[in-house]
Order: C-alpha cells, then sequence, then structure tokens
C-alpha cells in the first residue's frame, strides 16, 4: 500500500492509528517518530498511538541498560512525535507492544510515567501483566491473535487477561498476502467472548497505512480512547480496505483515493 489520502465516513471524521512502530523504538521499523507522524498528519489522521515493541519483543533499546535509562531511552520516539503532532495538530497516545515468546498484547491508555512508577512490569507473565495495567488504568489489548509466522510457536489466547481484541490489522492484508482469515478468526472470537474489537496498522514505515478506529467526535485523551472503546461508543474500524462496525461487521466499502 502506497501513501494515500483517507475518505472518511462524513460522521466518522477523526481517524486514529492504534498500532505503530518507529525505528527509535522497534528493531523491526524503518521510519523515525517524526516521519511517522507527517506521514500520518497528511493522510487524514487525527490521532496515533506509539506502540513500540518492549523489552520482551523486538526492541531498538539494549537490554543491559538500568530500568530508568531502558525506559528513558524506550519512551524517546513517542516524546518526539508528540512534540511534532502539538505543533502540527496531531494527537500522539503512548502505549506499547508487549511480546511473551512471540504472544503480543498492546497496553493502552497510559502514560510514560507507568513503566517508571511500575518496575516491576519488567519480569511480569501474562496474568501479573494484566493486574498491574489495571491498577494504573490501563487495558490490555491481545495483538493479532491468530497470525501465524515463522516466529510464532503456536497461537495462545488468554481471555481472562485481556480487555479487548485487535480484531482488525492492516498488515494481514498488506503484508501477510491472502491472510484476512487472521482478521476474520479475532473478530469472530472477540464477539464469542464480548471483547471490544479495535483495529490498527501495524505499521513499521510510512507505506503501510490504512487502518484504525474513526470516532464522531474526537478523544480527548488516552484514558478517554480506552473508555470509548470499552463501551463501544460511536466508532468504526478499518483495515485499510473496508469499513466494519464496532463489532467487526462490514460496512458499505468507502472507496480510498
Amino acid at each position: 500500500m502506497g501513501m494515500v489520502k483517507i475518505v472518511l465516513p462524513p460522521e466518522y471524521p477523526y481517524l486514529f492509528e492504534t498500532h505503530l512502530h518507529t525505528s527509535r523504538g522497534s528493531a523491526c521499523a524503518n521510519c523515525s517518530p517524526t516521519d511517522a507522524a507527517k506521514a500520518y498528519k497528511k493522510m487524514g489522521y487525527s490521532g496515533i498511538i506509539i506502540t513500540e515493541h518492549n523489552w520482551g519483543g523486538n526492541t531498538a533499546i539494549s537490554r543491559h541498560l538500568g530500568w530508568e535509562d531502558w525506559v528513558r531511552k524506550f519512551v524517546r520516539g513517542y516524546e518526539e512525535a508528540e512534540i511534532w503532532g502539538r505543533k502540527n495538530d496531531l494527537m500522539v497516545l503512548w502505549g506499547y507492544e508487549s511480546c511473551f515468546d512471540a504472544t503480543e498484547f498492546l497496553i493502552l491508555g497510559l502514560t510514560p510515567d507507568f513503566l517508571l512508577k511500575y518496575p516491576e512490569i519488567r519480569y511480569a507473565g501474562v496474568e501479573e501483566q494484566y493486574r498491574i495495567v489495571h491498577e494504573a488504568g490501563g487495558i490490555v489489548v491481545h495483538a493479532h491473535p491468530f497470525r501465524e509466522a515463522y516466529h510464532i510457536p503456536k497461537v495462545r489466547l488468554y481471555p481472562e487477561y485481556v480487555d479487548a481484541i485487535e480484531g482488525l490489522n492492516c498488515a494481514h492484508i498488506t503484508l501477510y498476502r491472502d491472510k484476512e482469515m487472521y482478521n476474520r478468526k479475532a473478530i469472530k472470537y472477540a464477539n464469542e467472548n464480548d471483547f471490544p474489537i479495535t483495529a490498527g496498522s501495524d505499521a513499521h514505515s510510512v507505506r503501510l497505512r490504512g487502518g484504525g478506529m474513526a470516532f464522531k467526535t474526537m478523544p480527548r485523551s488516552g484514558r478517554h480512547f480506552i473508555a470509548r472503546l470499552l463501551s463501544r461508543e460511536d466508532y468504526l474500524l478499518s483495515d485499510g480496505e473496508t469499513w466494519y462496525d464496532a463489532y467487526g461487521k462490514p460496512l458499505a466499502e468507502v472507496e480510498f483515493n
């Protein structure tokens, strides 16, 4: 998918990216935070959530650093993008993608201070992660739960320890060719368990675009964003090609220029 300008449904003009990696924090990404922010703004997004790979995943930050030094470097990408966004009317929120032997979760609704306040998160398992994130006021989203790849030993589900499911992942359309089945399985699983559904691009460069959540009114903060997600309040989902309602049901197609 190349650079496009997204045509949003008229009643849902505020589009948010929920899954974005940059080269500052994710070793597998090749776009800087500022370049990513500029690209999203140009495409018509109102906000982005920076979700770098954490210490358990493909982080770009040395694991040999002390915790405070590691955190300071880990959040620099978010800080860089947020500075640009504040000057250019793009909301930039912080999150991260945690990894447990290739099973991954998006941690949303918090601020970087969370990592310094809860250093025990570094050694937490899936169950403990859920407790700590909830104590801090955030949520845990199971990212691409049914993805299959050489580095993923097996699909593992944790319905007791997540708050939402990433039902639409743009990478399943653009990178994992003909793998929309991953999204279909995720949507089915979410609805069977009454989980809210998120959508995102899983972008690692400025060329992977189109996924996200479009709102009727602008979220005010990260906490407000997750409150609206959990209540399924007035948003649509996109995988970069098709619009869906909050339960993953396809709507009439909206063309992309």
